[in-house]
């Protein structure tokens, strides 16, 4: 059986394209790990694959759920799953890929067996959130600083889903994880991470956006905006989007709403780069920016098993 390959790295840090580099020469299909690539509304602000790279491998998980639909990393893991088992079974290589490190946990430590939460317990969270998401988020971290450490302080969603655990169990939700058994055990997989240079990076991710708004991201923002969907859900997070819909709203130029894309984008690769460092830390790093050393790296590690 062919490991499966396993790639994490920050925004802007070349995962796309060796991913496709890695599918051809391992004979591999590609499977999305990026929470925001698998909502079908958003293409260019997510950084999607764009046609070109979508043609040259085969893609799975990329742009398959609605706005409006709040995808887990449950749902995501059972979707994963299968692919992974498809591919194998074909003797392709499952090549997985993405920035969101709870997605790549979920299948290499397990996902975590949590009780359900009532609705009463749920609409508490989310109200105590809604109401003072500074005082909620320090609650969090009083109870539960494990899990707090995992989650952007601006991510009302997992603010709530953590405090709705706690008000419904009185237990932190970081002491359910790894109870259940990995989807790839011991052997089966290789990952690695792409670390290059912060500075580096960072002029990348302001290059980046001003490329998306050249390639109407404005546009394909304001389709979203238009859809009046709930802004607490998932999506309405895009980077972008909140500034974007502030602008839509009066409330901010277009300048300043760019700007604000390109910092909370810089932000959120430094939260990145440091969950990396704090939770993938037996993941081997690969620091150089030339492809073909990457590829040789990790094909490589793939073979040692």
């Amino acid at each position: 059986m062919r490991p499966a390959i396993l790639i994490h790295g920050p925004t802007a840090s070349g995962k796309t394209k060796l991913a496709i580099a890695l599918a051809r020469r391992h004979g591999g299909e590609i499977i999305n790990a990026d929470a925001m690539q698998c909502y079908a509304d958003l293409n260019i602000l997510t950084a999607r694959p764009d046609a070109e790279e979508l043609a040259s491998s085969v893609h799975h998980l990329f742009g398959h759920v609605d706005a409006a639909a709040r995808y887990s990393v449950g749902a995501w893991s059972k979707d994963a799953t299968a692919k992974i088992a498809e591919l194998r079974d074909a003797d392709k290589t499952p090549i997985i890929v993405g920035g969101t490190g709870l997605y790549l946990m979920a299948l290499t430590d397990g996902l975590s067996d949590i009780p359900a939460v009532s609705d009463q317990h749920r609409e508490k969270a989310r109200a105590m959130v809604e109401r003072d998401q500074a005082s909620a988020r320090a609650l969090l971290l009083e109870k539960d600083p494990a899990t707090a450490d995992r989650i952007e302080a601006n991510d009302r969603q997992r603010t709530s889903r953590a405090l709705e655990v706690l008000f419904a169990t009185g237990k932190p939700l970081s002491s359910f994880h790894g109870q259940a058994a990995p989807v790839l055990s011991p052997g089966t997989w290789a990952g690695v991470t792409l670390m290059p240079p912060r500075e580096t990076l960072y002029a990348r991710i302001n290059a980046r956006v001003d490329t998306m708004m050249r390639a109407n991201a404005l546009e394909e923002a304001r389709a979203l905006w238009q859809r009046r969907l709930d802004l607490a859900l998932p999506v309405m997070r895009a980077h972008g989007m909140p500034g974007f819909c502030d602008h839509f709203e009066g409330r901010a130029s277009l300048a300043d709403a760019v700007e604000r894309c390109k910092r909370d984008t810089r932000r959120y690769a430094k939260r990145q780069m440091t969950w990396i460092a704090h939770q993938f830390t037996l993941w081997p790093r690969i620091p150089s920016e030339d492809l073909s050393v990457r590829v040789r790296v990790i094909s490589d590690i793939a073979a040692e098993g």
